[in-house]
Parts: C-alpha cells; structure tokens; sequence
C-alpha cells in the first residue's frame, strides 16, 4: 500500500528524516511512535505530497508522490494535527467544498458527503457553522474530509490531541471502525492510544526507523530474561539468601516492603531459564509462603523509552514557510495565517 525507500529529508544541516525505509501492507491500523522531533510528523507530511522529500522515494498503491501526485494523493486522506477546518462554513457547506477539491465524481458527491457525515457521526451537525461546534465534532468534520471519497489510505496526526477522555474514547472506537474498510497511519504521544487501537507499532528515533512489528511481537522481542515479582512470607535475610543461592538467578531485587513480616523482591533468571519451579520448591523445601508470585512484563512504554533511549533525542526543527493544507494536498494556492 506504501512503499517509503532510503528516505531523507534535510532542512540546512538538520537531518530531520534520515534513510528512512519501510513499508505499510493494507488492511491493518500502523501507529507511528517516537519522541518529538523524531520525524513522524515529516514522514507523514511527506506521504502526504505536503513536502517535498531531499531524496529517496515514496509511492503510494504505485504511484510515486514526487513523480506522480495528483494519483498518488487520490488514494489517501490526511488528517493533519490541526484540522483543516473553515470556520464560517456549515458542516455541510465545508464537506461539499472539500469533495469538489477532491475532484470527486459530481453525480455521486451528495452521496459521498452523506455516507462521510454519517460514518463520523455529524448528520445531525451538518447545518451548524464549524465555528459553533466543540472541539470534539471539530476532530469530526476533519475526520470526515479525510474520509470523504473513500481513500484506500487514512493518515491521522495527533487524532486525539486536546480532547477531553470521552471525546478520545469516541475518536478511539472511530479509528477502529476506519480500519476495517481502511489502512489507517496513526501518530501519537499517548502510548496506551496506541496500544488500544494498532496492529502493528513503527518506533522512530532521530529521523530512523529503530523498531517495526505488532505490539505484542516488540514486547516479546524487548522483553529479555524472565522476570518475577514475590510476595513472601518470611525472614529477610534467609530468603534473599536461598534465592541467591538457586543457580538460574542472575539477580536478587529487594523493594519496598509491603509489610513487615513480609519480604518484597523481583528475580531475575538467567537468559533462557524458567526459575518458577526452583523457586516454589526452595519455598516449600524453607518453609517459606508465598503470598504472590507474578511475571513482570515490558509495557510499551517500556519498550518505546528503551529503544528510542538507545537512539537519543533531538530538538524539532521547523523548516520554511508552509503553505496551507488546500494547497500541498489539493493543489489550491491559499497562504496559512501566521507562518
């Protein structure tokens, strides 16, 4: 569905995309990860045909963005961070002008604006100015001229940004019923959105691709040697001592102690070793109970801050002036307010 091949992206001596390769299959919702300034919104401003690319390719179902956009962008609907929205149009008004951007078939763009209006939710909306709706029906109506048209590709920055925990959780349940007649490219900062609603997770750091997989196939991979935490009952000193004494322990982790009769700790086995076995009979063989016994497993947000860790972080970079959405992705020429 996209192809992006040793991609980079320069603005002066500041690499903000640096040989970045990877490729995005149908049928499935990608969350793009990293800290600021990594590059994701880039990347995504240039899949779009909102920037130009320094060098490398980018083609969408075939069609390459640079050589080829006016095809390319007609399989894709970008919804940037802040919506391209005009406010003194009605809901109506602003969709109909966006099919006609579009340059959606005349005979069937009443239907087109229905079936998005409905599928976002806004039907009931569609006679007010943009101006008088929350914010959360804003993030609507720019979900909506995403939708418009039925692009194979639905590209969303920063979906959520600004919404109150009921409005993410609407937005949330939108992106899943997008993506099953959609490929969806999803960026956030809000690691447990992109947990919630991906199937497969890209990690970039400083302009690089540093992890690419389902989230459940990244935590595996991160996850490293078996890691229990123990709740047991008994003396401190003796238990620390008979843990460490089992041979498949690399380490003994005391923490803070729940109670006093009580000792709290984490066990690390060594690479490949299952130590639940040994454990339980030292504590049968010491008279010692356990209250709890649980694995300890990676999060994503352990997995994001170890790998872009390893990667460093840079200062985002703001290149020059920017011309409006309607321009790089319509081809209307429209100067954006106080760029």
């Amino acid at each position: 569905m996209i192809e992006i091949s040793h991609l980079v992206k320069k603005y002066g001596d500041h690499i903000a995309v640096n040989d970045l390769t990877l490729t995005v299959e149908p049928g499935k919702i990608y969350g793009f990860l990293g800290p600021n300034g990594a590059g994701k919104s880039t990347t995504m401003n240039i899949i779009t045909g909102y920037l130009g690319a320094t060098s490398g390719e980018v083609k969408i179902n075939g069609f390459d963005i640079f050589a080829q956009p006016e095809e390319a962008k007609k399989c894709v609907g970008y919804l940037p961070e802040i919506p391209p929205l005009y406010v003194d149009m009605t809901v109506r008004e602003y969709l109909n002008f966006v099919a006609e951007l579009k340059k959606l078939e005349k005979g069937r763009r009443n239907k087109y604006v229905e079936e998005a209006m409905e599928t976002t939710g806004i039907t009931a909306q569609q006679s007010r100015l943009i101006r008088n709706l929350s914010k959360g029906y804003r993030q609507r109506v720019g979900f909506a001229q995403a939708v418009l048209g039925y692009p194979e590709i639905i590209i969303l920055d920063e979906p959520t940004v600004g919404l109150d925990p009921k409005q993410i959780i609407e937005i949330r349940d939108l992106i899943k019923e997008l993506g099953k007649n959609h490929t969806v490219i999803l960026s956030s900062h809000i690691l447990s959105e992109i947990s919630a609603v991906c199937d497969h997770i890209f990690i970039i750091s400083k302009g690089k691709l540093v992890a690419g997989d389902s989230t459940e196939n990244l935590m595996k991979q991160m996850s490293g040697a078996q890691e229990i935490e123990l709740l047991i009952k008994g003396d401190n000193a003796a238990v620390q001592e008979t843990f460490t004494g089992i041979a498949e322990v690399e380490k003994c982790i005391p923490l803070e102690q729940k109670d006093e009769a009580c000792v709290h700790l984490n066990l690390i086995a060594k690479p490949g070793m299952d130590i639940r076995e040994q454990v339980f009979a030292s504590c049968v063989n010491h008279g010692f109970v356990i209250l709890q016994m649980n694995p300890v497993s990676k999060s994503l947000e352990d997995v994001f801050l170890e790998l872009t860790e390893k990667e460093g972080t840079q200062k985002e970079v703001l290149p020059e002036k920017k011309l409006h959405f309607v321009k790089s992705h319509f081809g209307k020429e429209s100067k954006e307010d106080g760029e």
